[in-house]
């Protein structure tokens, strides 16, 4: 069983001292004072305290005077550029709004905990040495995950850890660094565009062998990453961004899962793929093996090695990651990754060629967008399997427009001795049909409408588990009609998109 999750606030009463007494003697009262995220004093407002799961406005309390604030921030440390300070040697962060003249009208208290017990869930990941990306909403744990990380490999691993802390956030405030990081080494910064320069100084001087830093967000910090993963240290950080998809589109960010570039094919080649001449690839390796999203507290996505998901995401066929999830009881339910799930079958099929050799066949597309037929097998569960070189092929699968007495395709097919089939276009209904006739799959009503629903439950299990959106496969108006009332009986959002007749469900959750 893993062990408990503790999160230690020993030091909240510092925090509290600072309130106005009245906010102080209401907040003492509580009796789920442990679970306290954040306190809120704007000028002319009435304070909010602030839960995980729920927002109190004191309006019993009266509105918050510009005394109230100067008695907060005159027993506190100094705010920094970002407009930070904090309680030394404490986790509590403090953040200032100011007005035109630079006054201070608003304070968010932000109550810090040393939480242990949260890397156990991947605590394997990261004492791989394999770089690690966090991603992840504001306010889910990502730096509480970086603090519990730097304990972790300083005091069980006993290796040498450097912490880049830009606003105290990971080590506290003040010269001595917070107990929270175990034995790691911390590394303040004056300001916060600076802190591309003490990541390479933290290399260069204090020769560490891990390397922590939160909030990578600038082009500067993204070449100091690829700077310090290039020298052999491990590299374990945070960035801005939900998920994955988000660090694609991201032109600053994106060098960190190895930049992105436009290639130009030939005729014959995107022929081949069945894709446009103009296509985005990975323009090198990535600056972090693994990026962990943060799902929810206790859900993590991992993407491991992030090249291989990169590369399927630029191709249009995304893989589904593996998915870490901590139980009420304190087990971990993994599911594996589909790269995984592949890599078995492959190892099943392999150990089994002569079975494999029988029943399942093995086509060449030419001309045909491969990620619809994949999409297309899927969905029928077909005995064939793509593959890319023809002389592997049972035969070649190209549409009418790519034929004729000369034409390429004719020739390899003739070439090789490898049967070639020819459907009117590559449509999905198209590649169905054809699917459907050669391994003489029944095509009656009621088993269209199962496979529909099929398809919609599991992707509602998905949407569930994962809280993220999931597409189905192009159905007919009236299939997608049925997938819309399995959504709803699942009490999730569903809205159909694309054009005929690639139009398909997409399901999401009620926000």
């Amino acid at each position: 069983m893993t062990p408990k999750i503790i999160g230690k606030v020993d030091d909240l009463h510092l925090l509290l001292d600072l309130m106005p007494k009245r906010l102080k003697d209401y907040l003492l009262e509580l009796d789920n004072l442990e679970k306290l995220e954040e306190i809120v004093v704007d000028l002319g407002y009435c304070p909010e305290v602030r839960f995980s799961n729920r927002v109190h406005r004191l309006k019993d309390l009266g509105e918050t005077s510009f005394e109230d604030i100067m008695g907060i921030t005159d027993r506190t440390g100094l705010f920094n550029a970002d407009n930070r300070a904090g309680i030394e040697r404490t986790l509590h962060r403090i953040s200032a709004i100011r007005n035109r003249s630079q006054d201070i009208i608003g304070l968010t208290c932000r109550i810090g905990r040393a939480v242990e017990g949260t890397v156990d869930i991947i605590q394997d990941i990261v004492e791989s040495g394999q770089n690690c990306l966090f991603l992840g909403p504001p306010g889910i744990g990502k730096t509480t995950i970086l603090r519990e990380v730097a304990r972790v490999l300083s005091t069980i691993s006993g290796k040498r850890v450097i912490v880049v802390d830009t606003s105290n956030e990971i080590a506290g405030d003040g010269d001595i660094p917070h107990p929270g990081i175990g034995y790691a080494r911390r590394m303040q910064v004056p300001s916060p565009d600076q802190q591309h320069s003490i990541m390479i100084e933290a290399v260069e001087n204090h020769m560490p062998e891990v390397v922590i830093v939160d909030e990578i967000g600038t082009e500067e910090e993204t070449k100091a990453a690829r700077t310090i993963a290039e020298r052999g240290v491990q590299l374990v950080a945070t960035a801005h961004g939900y998920q994955l998809d988000n660090l694609i589109k991201n032109p600053t960010l994106s060098d960190l899962i190895g930049g992105f570039q436009n290639v130009i094919l030939g005729d014959e080649e995107a022929k081949f793929r069945g894709t446009s001449k103009t296509i985005i690839e990975r323009k090198g390796l990535p600056t972090f093996d693994v990026v962990i999203e943060l799902r929810a507290r206790e859900l993590f996505a991992i993407y491991n090695p992030v090249a291989t998901y990169v590369d399927s995401l630029l191709q249009s066929d995304p893989m589904d990651p593996e998915l870490r999830k901590r139980q009420d009881d304190g087990n971990v339910e993994i599911k594996a990754s589909q790269s995984t799930q592949s890599s078995q079958a492959a190892d099943v099929m392999s150990s089994s060629n002569q079975v494999s050799d029988l029943s399942i066949k093995k086509v060449f597309p030419f001309g045909i967008n491969i990620n619809r037929l994949k999409t297309a097998l899927n969905s029928l569960q077909a005995p064939l399997v793509v593959v890319n070189e023809i002389r592997e092929a049972s035969f070649v699968l190209t549409t009418k427009s790519k034929t004729g007495p000369k034409s390429k395709v004719s020739q390899l097919a003739k070439t090789h001795q490898v049967p070639l089939h020819v459907i009117p276009s590559q449509n999905n209904d198209d590649i169905t049909k054809f699917l459907r006739t050669m391994f003489k799959l029944r095509i009656s009503d009621d088993i269209l409408e199962e496979e529909s629903i099929q398809e919609a439950q599991q992707a509602c299990k998905r949407v569930l588990s994962e809280s993220r959106f999931v597409e189905l496969a192009p159905r007919t108006g009236y299939l997608r009609r049925i997938q819309h009332q399995v959504a709803y009986e699942f009490d999730l959002n569903s809205m159909s998109v694309g054009e005929d007749p690639n139009r398909r469900l997409r399901i999401y959750p009620r926000v």
